[in-house]
């Protein structure tokens, strides 16, 4: 019979991760689902539908990650390669801020991770207001799909033995991560192996309308779980007047004033928030003046 231990309040949310422990197991996990978050991602980018679910899952693996950040910073996570998704981008903020793209050929076929991909690397950067320097780590790509990528991952540089189980629909993500801590074969020699095994019982149709407790007593139903409180996931695209002005300060007025004459106007593409800021000459006076313009 199932024991469940609340350190949560209890609430539902949408969007979401929340973490919990299999107390007699030594075996910790989360649980994220993401659904209007994940609609505004998509939001007026057209990607073919291999695209929309490895996006998907990386975003899954991203907040998954993201979620034991304990200060201010930025979590980024890249897969690039030479296939026709050349790039895949995700990154959240210690308040589980997301945002994400991708880089791709606009027709595409295959579903294979390999082939989408192709030969290339994973990075993965941390920057964190209390660190002198950002932490970067790169590893060759290993695996045929996003969970065994990452879960090598996991493995080889963090020495945690882990496993994921990520699900992508049009309308919904949701992900389940388990973690084998120290001690775990030391109180059960077959709780990993068990707890595994339950795990991959896991339905993609059960997911998406079921609260994190619930599928968790479905899953371990002879365990103690202690649930923690779920966190909330938001969008993490917002207009940033502030960094355009300061990237055309850098640039400076004599090398700004050429692409104005040029063009008539300076176009900056915001990529990863699939926003485009269009500034006249009278936007750019205001710029290099003390007081910048508001710019939509």
């Amino acid at each position: 019979m199932t024991t469940i231990l609340h350190t949560s309040k209890g609430f539902k949310m949408s969007n979401y991760v929340q973490r919990f422990l299999l107390e007699n197991l030594d075996i910790r996990g989360a649980v994220v689902h993401l659904d209007s978050v994940w609609q505004e991602i998509l939001a007026g980018r057209g990607y073919p539908d291999p695209v929309t679910h490895l996006l998907g899952e990386m975003s899954a693996v991203t907040l998954l990650m993201g979620e034991n950040l304990k200060q201010t910073g930025r979590l980024t996570i890249q897969l690039t390669g030479n296939g026709p998704v050349s790039m895949l981008i995700l990154d959240c903020t210690e308040n589980l801020q997301l945002r994400g793209m991708a880089k791709c050929d606009p027709l595409i076929e295959t579903q294979s991770v390999l082939e989408l991909l192709g030969h290339g690397k994973l990075i993965l950067t941390l920057d964190m207001q209390s660190m002198r320097e950002t932490y970067q780590s790169i590893v060759p790509l290993n695996g045929n799909t996003i969970t065994e990528i990452f879960e090598h991952y996991f493995n080889q540089s963090e020495q945690l033995q882990t496993r994921m189980f990520l699900f992508t629909a049009n309308n919904a993500i949701f992900g389940l991560l388990l973690q084998k801590l120290p001690n775990a074969d030391l109180l059960d020699p077959d709780g990993w192996t068990r707890a595994e095994a339950l795990a991959a019982t896991i339905h993609e149709h059960q997911l998406f309308d079921l609260p994190a407790e619930e599928i968790l007593i479905r899953l371990f139903y002879e365990e103690t779980i202690r649930v923690y409180d779920a966190r909330s996931v938001q969008y993490g695209c917002k207009a940033n007047p502030a960094k355009i002005y300061a990237m055309l300060r850098a640039l400076g007025r004599e090398e700004v004033d050429a692409i104005l004459h040029e063009f008539g106007e300076v176009v900056i593409n915001d990529d990863i928030c699939n926003r485009e800021y269009r500034l006249d000459a009278l936007t750019i006076d205001a710029v290099f003046r003390d007081a910048g313009p508001t710019i939509h």
